[in-house]
């Protein structure tokens, strides 16, 4: 039995609006156990006996099949997140968001840095492993380079952004 957190991209927003409780009873109904939600952004860690590639298969699926949308999940091993929060890189401070950047294509987390010039004094990123880290100013999380890249359709399927508190929760 293995703990995974499934990060769901894209729920209650843009119209896509599901319950922490319908959520939580959709694991449940496929079987997996201990499952609880965090905050209203899609994340839900639980236990599973299967592999990354079913359960990611099956979720997807499940969450199509009952809430009616194209959903795209990445999946995170709970015993590997305290590493990705703890390698956050740059430096906390109030006026800043701090997020991590999660992929299921390590050629896709490659692709949101390629080529693309920051301003270090606007935002910071960096490739961590399976992740990107970046930080930028409070307020500013839709409109900075970073930002519009990794909100590009491409990047859709296969990456979702959490801020780095609510990954703390998820601990």
């Amino acid at each position: 039995m293995s703990r995974w957190i499934a990060l769901l991209r894209g729920v209650n927003v843009n119209g896509i609006t599901i319950r922490s409780a319908e959520l939580r009873s959709l694991f449940e109904s496929r079987g997996y156990r201990d499952v609880r939600t965090v905050l209203a952004s899609g994340n839900v860690v639980f236990d599973a006996d299967a592999g990354a590639a079913e359960l990611k298969r099956d979720v997807e699926q499940a969450l199509r099949d009952r809430f009616g949308y194209d959903a795209w999940i990445v999946l995170v091993p709970h015993d590997g997140l305290a590493a990705v929060v703890d390698g956050f890189p740059f430096e906390s401070a109030a006026d800043r968001h701090d997020y991590v950047v999660f992929g299921s294509d390590d050629a896709a987390l490659d692709d949101l840095l390629a080529d693309l010039e920051l301003d270090p004094a606007l935002e910071r990123a960096a490739r961590g492993d399976g992740v990107v880290y970046w930080s930028c100013p409070k307020g500013s999380s839709t409109d900075t380079p970073f930002a519009k890249r990794a909100a590009a359709a491409r990047f859709k399927r296969t990456t979702t952004t959490r801020n780095v508190n609510t990954l703390r929760k998820l601990l």
